[in-house]
């Protein structure tokens, strides 16, 4: 594990001083008037509140925004990982745990403007990081935002925390700008994809999405305080009966790198329509956890985030 001085400053500040940022903001902006921002490819002009399978238009959505203590422990250290949670997604998840913001669209809009003075309101109470939660298809909105909150004064590294549905186009307009690659590694079968998140290409775009995140970024980097500066850090959600295809996705994980920082999430309840959809219509047992923990080493990966496992073994 490397470890990086506290004091090192995020790439975007870099970009935005050679006039990069801009001109990202702007391809990407161009992007919505046909969009084919996320691998949906609606291809609706959402510069005109066009209304694609997102259900966000020009203007991005914010649910939520605050020092949040619940993520990885790297990410929060002492002062809390700064999320600002987005409504909409790119997903169709039937056992999404924050439905109202994702399905219902629950939040208002926002402004660059007033993105962007909520990550300095973040950066100003002392969270460690800004936590973009539920990115994907706002990314141009994000992007557009930071130019006006560098401008204000953000030094904080940028977290990019999503559900691994991604568009390489995309994220390449992000090399540089993301510090921190934070996605979910849902599944590695096309029909389990297509029947819960309405994605039966979901495993071939996320393999393709964290190959590019971890080209971008590396292996997880942590300053002298243990708080993440830099690197990838992959989400699983194990799931009853296997669901999940754990063994798999661990597989190629570690094809990706043996040092990537995984959380073997321990969290599954079943929530929105998940009882219409069994075995989701329960929480995964002790034993169906062990064994995917158990071929998450047997896969080679060590860097394992510790709170699900306490009490494991």
């Amino acid at each position: 594990m490397e470890v990086r001085p506290a004091a090192t400053w995020p790439a975007y500040l870099d970009l935005h001083r050679k006039g990069e940022l801009a001109r990202r903001a702007e391809t990407a902006r161009e992007m919505l008037g046909d969009c084919r921002v996320c691998p949906r490819n609606c291809r609706v002009n959402r510069l005109e509140e066009e209304i694609g399978f997102c259900g966000v238009g020009r203007r991005a959505l914010v649910g939520s925004a605050g020092p949040h203590m619940g993520e990885e422990r790297p990410l929060v250290g002492s002062g809390g990982s700064g999320t600002v949670f987005f409504a909409g997604c790119n997903l169709g998840c039937v056992f999404c745990q924050n439905a109202e913001l994702s399905h219902g669209r629950g939040g208002g809009q926002v402004t660059a403007r007033e993105l962007a003075d909520t990550m300095l309101a973040l950066q100003q109470r002392g969270c460690h990081n800004i936590n973009f939660v539920t990115p994907s298809h706002v990314m141009p909105q994000i992007l557009e935002a930071l130019v006006p909150a560098i401008d204000g004064g953000l030094r904080l590294p940028l977290v990019y925390n999503c559900g691994g549905y991604e568009s390489v186009e995309t994220l390449r307009l992000l090399d540089g700008v993301v510090d921190i690659y934070m996605p979910d590694a849902k599944y590695a079968d096309t029909e389990v994809a297509d029947r819960l998140s309405c994605a039966p290409d979901y495993p071939e775009r996320m393999r393709e999405a964290l190959a590019e995140m971890h080209r971008q970024v590396g292996d997880l980097q942590m300053d002298e305080r243990g708080i993440a500066t830099r690197g990838l850090l992959v989400r699983h959600l194990v799931l009853p009966e296997g669901q999940a295809g754990t063994a798999e996705v661990m597989e190629f994980i570690a094809s990706l790198s043996r040092d990537t920082y995984v959380n073997v999430m321990a969290q599954y309840r079943p929530c929105y329509r998940a009882g219409e959809f069994p075995p989701l219509d329960r929480h995964p047992t002790r034993e169906e956890y062990r064994e995917a923990v158990e071929q998450t080493l047997a896969a080679g990966l060590h860097r394992l985030d510790e709170r699900p496992l306490r009490g494991l073994w």
